[in-house]
């Protein structure tokens, strides 16, 4: 029968501590825990981060897992909160100008723009600037819109696109150059509450309505059909790139997809199913999932953060 030492040449070694650079697939025993661990390549996986200081839904959000900001949503009515997240906690910065929820946004923790959005009784067009410390008003869009999704690295650079404007859902295409908004060549779908990440000039669309799994692509010109989710959502998070980005979440569900620039495949769900909530990330191996609606029983307007992560993990394989 193989054993330990016979497969790795060594005994498994007892440890008072956690060793500082443990090799993958190296397994010890640490006294001061009573445990048994081991290192090894998480695949993926969420973790709870700290909760946002105002819980809410249909937020918007910015930035990576450790530089993110959070602004708007409803609680329960239209808000104009901010927070930023510095990796490890929730910080209440200045509130945006115009209190409003269904709003998308795009750019970073120190310059972002949030766009579009809804304050009964009607759709906004108003877009705001962030540049690290306040909010400031821009030129709006020209298509007023809610439940829309947003893409961008900065607030000089974005791309809005769907949305609804009662009675229609759109199908319109937005560019920001920093200054004003163009309209661009049209999604082929029209479509609601869908998720959104990348660039002005790549950019990743996919969800929405009743429960879609289209997906399209932005090459800075035109949308293309792309091969489709394996879950249909609405009201998803998204975070990444073209070639790397995160689905997860949405209306009554918890699931996650990773995309690898041609195909989703599910990999570990959310610990709490929840919708309408926000996002960050900059791509399928590190991101953050704040707020929400948690749809079995929880809260309206969670306070809930949850991080992806893949890499290195120490893990616990039991305790005596």
């Amino acid at each position: 029968m193989a054993t330990y030492k016979g497969t790795h040449g060594t005994k498994i070694q007892n440890y008072t501590s956690d060793p500082a650079n443990p090799l993958v697939g190296e397994v010890w025993y640490n006294s001061t825990s009573n445990s048994l661990k081991y290192f090894y390549v998480d695949s993926g996986s969420w973790s709870t981060g700290s909760l946002l200081n105002t819980g809410r839904r249909n937020l918007a959000g910015t930035g990576i897992k450790t530089a993110a900001l959070a602004f708007g949503g409803r609680s329960p009515g239209a808000i104009a909160v901010t927070e930023a997240y510095n990796g490890t906690s929730w910080t209440e910065v200045n509130d945006l100008n115009v209190a409003r929820y269904d709003l998308a946004g795009a750019g970073t923790k120190t310059s972002a723009l949030a766009f579009g959005g809804i304050t009964n009784p009607g759709q906004r067009a108003e877009t705001e600037l962030w540049n690290g410390t306040n909010w400031a008003a821009v030129n709006a869009l020209n298509n007023a819109r809610t439940a829309l999704a947003g893409a961008g690295a900065s607030n000089t650079a974005a791309l809005a696109f769907g949305g609804i404007n009662p009675p229609s859902i759109g199908v319109k295409t937005e560019s920001w150059n920093g200054t004003n908004w163009t309209n661009v060549n049209d999604m082929n779908t029209a479509r609601a509450s869908l998720g959104g990440c990348g660039t002005n000039t790549a950019a990743l669309g996919f969800g929405g309505n009743g429960g879609d799994t289209l997906t399209e692509l932005w090459n800075g010109s035109n949308w293309t059909a792309v091969n489709v989710l394996n879950n249909g959502r609405r009201d998803l998070g998204a975070a990444g790139i073209t070639t790397s980005a995160l689905a997860f979440g949405g209306y009554e569900s918890a699931k996650t997809e990773s995309w690898n620039g041609t195909n989703w495949t599910e990999v570990n769900a959310l610990a709490t199913a929840r919708g309408f909530l926000g996002q960050a990330g900059a791509n399928n191996t590190s991101a953050l999932a704040f707020g929400g609606e948690i749809t079995n029983g929880g809260p309206p307007g969670s306070a809930l953060t949850e991080e992806w992560n893949v890499g290195p993990t120490t893990a616990t394989i039991g305790t005596s």
